[in-house]
């Protein structure tokens, strides 16, 4: 706890995290792919925008209240689904989920999780359930009985990873899924004891070898194998029709994650979408792919009757305002909250959430607003470019 008395923002989380963990678990949280140039847009896109506030305004009324598919939130942000999140947390899917309740924020459960999604479901009823679509209907069929089953009432479907990404940068840092055993793995795991006894040796103790236990209905393989490879096979020829197979099965609120042109956001409206989440995947997919903050403003005029959120690059409550002044109804951060999980468990996440919250209060009083419904684009200008 003395370790969150020196964390005054999201990106310390980060410096921390680094040290506690192993370099092959690191790298899967911090890594985007191949020369990491879509990571590095999708924070330059924020400082492209530059506030013209309000003065005068009388803002001690301030409300950072938003409501998304009937369910009210006591903030504009929320937590991305990162698979794994057991690797670096002890039960980190449930302390991730736990803590985003206990702060009314929204949180995604990622289907590469490694504890069931009925004890995720139980332990935080409120939270989403991200799932990537299998390869033929029966098994799309299987999939939404059980995450139904358990108890989720809400559904991102992620559909910007039709093939594997390239495993440049995790490969040469150790990293691949499921991990291979290794003298150097091992070396990485003894060299980090908080990590190899708090963390994967109680897991093993309490709960066994984790397994990719959400990715298809049944069971998945186990983290740790020298050769069992994760189903990523027979996902090339998805398309609408597929989605339209998950609509016509999900009864809830139904989500598109990784909507890059409005031509999609407009087919998801069409195929029966509920919302979407704009994402270049945070950095982690395409190389070179524009920042979400980039598309975003396209993409809500071209699709009003959509709830439009946005992930990828959230790193301060400035961020959260920009992002919300061109048309998003809520964000989401997947790094930062993962790192603070590392940091800290619970309490990290907590502490994260309230970072957050913080700044955006302050930056709305400083804005000159008292709601989120009176940010809009007449607050935000094109950063004059630098003439040097």
């Amino acid at each position: 706890m003395s370790k969150l008395n020196t964390i005054h923002c999201l990106d310390d989380f980060q410096r921390i995290a680094r040290t506690r963990l192993p370099r092959q678990l690191y790298s899967y949280i911090a890594n985007g792919a191949d020369d990491e140039q879509s990571m590095r847009f999708n924070r330059e896109a924020f400082s492209r925008w530059a506030f013209t506030p309000r003065i005068l305004e009388g803002v001690e009324r301030r409300s950072q209240e938003i409501s998304l598919f009937g369910q009210s939130y006591a903030s504009p942000f929320g937590i991305s689904p990162v698979g794994l999140a057991a690797m670096w947390c002890y039960r980190g899917d449930i302390v991730l989920a736990r803590a985003a309740q206990e702060s009314n924020v929204p949180a995604i459960m990622s289907g590469a999780s490694l504890i069931r999604m009925e004890e995720v479901a139980a332990a935080a009823p409120n939270t989403w359930f991200q799932a990537y679509i299998p390869g033929d209907d029966v098994r799309i069929a299987e999939l939404i009985r059980r995450i139904a089953t358990a108890g989720f009432k809400t559904l991102v479907v992620t559909v910007d990873l039709p093939v594997q990404v390239n495993p440049e940068r995790y490969v040469k840092n150790g990293f691949s899924t499921p991990l291979k055993p290794s003298v150097r793995l091992a070396w990485d795991g003894i060299s980090h004891p908080r990590w190899l006894l708090g963390t994967f040796g109680r897991t093993l103790l309490s709960h066994g070898m984790p397994h990719f236990e959400n990715w298809r209905a049944e069971r998945g393989a186990p983290i740790l194998s020298a050769n069992v490879q994760r189903d990523m096979v027979a996902r090339d020829h998805l398309s609408w029709e597929n989605f339209k197979v998950v609509r016509n099965q999900w009864k809830g609120p139904l989500i598109v994650k990784g909507v890059m042109r409005k031509e999609d956001a407009l087919r998801a409206q069409n195929a029966g979408a509920d919302g979407i989440i704009v994402s270049n995947h945070g950095g982690r997919q395409l190389d070179g792919a524009l920042s979400p903050l980039d598309v975003l403003p396209e993409i809500v005029d071209a699709a009003p009757n959509l709830t439009v959120m946005m992930d990828s690059g959230i790193r301060r409550g400035t961020d959260v305002l920009k992002a919300m002044a061109l048309g998003a109804q809520c964000v989401f951060n997947g790094r930062s909250f993962n790192f603070a999980a590392t940091t800290a468990g619970g309490a990290g996440v907590r502490h994260a959430i309230g970072i957050l919250r913080t700044e955006v209060d302050r930056d709305m009083a400083l804005l000159g607003v008292n709601r989120l419904d009176d940010i809009d684009r007449s607050l935000l200008r094109p950063t004059p470019r630098s003439t040097s």
